[in-house]
């Protein structure tokens, strides 16, 4: 019967130079995948930033549209809309001002200040709520406070103004309980109960008023920046699965070591079962001898 290879620990064999030479081509490999790895996540984040500023660019391009234009009151708000510029008239309605809370401005949580307004001219000359009960309302995001005595201090423009915002969609309605004139959510269809309508599906997160309101510096509320589709500017998916494969590959060059020195030391290699070629020996193998007599049929 052939002999066997002896058994060595895992440890054995892998302190032999050769095993620790192939330890050291590995480790590079893996480590150069790794930042190969790392490479294509900044890829797809770069992607990411500039598409979101192609994206910015081509919403300013456009300009700002006539409201009713874009979307009727009362109409359902397509996605596409989000973040597009537009503009309206009408009057604020102050006594029915409301601060959302827990609203977060440059790592800074406070209040979104919501201030309904009485809808004069959307771009459609009324055509929009010709058939409605009347002139619509129309929810305005015109800024960020820090506290609701900052908001208390604003002062609301009198009279018809002319506003620029980026729309926003509704949100879902809020259910937690705060003290009045506060709210959780901006969700039209609660809004309407408290506001009469009809109403827009959306609300407008405020860019510039004619005549202005007071700015940050005098007191004002400080604007926002231009909402964007959740998850419309994350990672780019193919440079983040490349990413992911060199990850993998750096794996295996690591797996593979360790099974190397497994093999090894179990006595798994070529030819330790029979003769140099790993043929011969083999189970139900037939040893000829030529000086034997041979049959003839």
């Amino acid at each position: 019967m052939p002999e066997t290879a002896p058994r060595r620990s895992l440890w054995a064999v892998a302190r032999q130079p050769r095993m620790i030479g192939l330890l050291v081509v590995f480790l590079v490999a893996a480590a150069v995948c790794a930042r190969l790895g790392v490479w294509q996540l900044d890829r797809a984040q770069q992607r990411a930033e500039l598409a979101a500023q192609q994206e910015a660019a081509e919403v300013a391009a456009e300009g700002p549209e006539g409201l009713g234009v874009l979307l009727p009151p009362q109409s359902t708000f397509p996605g596409e809309l989000v973040g597009r510029q537009a503009w309206v008239e009408g009057e604020y309605d102050a006594s029915e001002q409301l601060l959302v809370a827990g609203r977060a401005l440059d790592g800074e949580v406070g209040y979104l200040v919501l201030t309904p307004l009485h809808v004069t001219d959307d771009g459609t000359g009324g055509d929009s709520w010709a058939d409605l009960s009347g002139e619509p309302v129309l929810p305005v995001v015109r800024g960020w406070v820090a506290t609701p005595d900052d908001a208390a201090a604003l002062e609301v423009p009198d009279g018809e103004v002319r506003l620029t915002g980026y729309l926003q969609a509704s949100e879902a309605a809020g259910e937690e309980v705060l003290p009045d004139g506060q709210t959780d959510s901006i969700s039209t269809g609660s809004l309407v109960n408290a506001w009469g309508g009809p109403m827009y599906s959306g609300y407008l997160v405020l860019i510039s008023s004619d005549p202005p309101q007071a700015s940050p510096d005098d007191g004002g509320p400080a604007l926002l920046p231009r909402p964007t589709i959740e998850g419309g500017t994350g990672l780019n998916l193919q440079n983040l699965f490349y990413a992911l494969q060199w990850w993998v590959f750096g794996g295996f060059a690591v797996l593979l070591w360790l099974r190397l020195v497994r093999d090894e030391a179990t006595g798994v290699r070529r030819g330790s079962r029979g003769d140099d070629d790993g043929i011969a020996g083999l189970p139900g193998d037939r040893q000829i001898d030529p000086s034997a007599p041979t049959s003839t049929l």
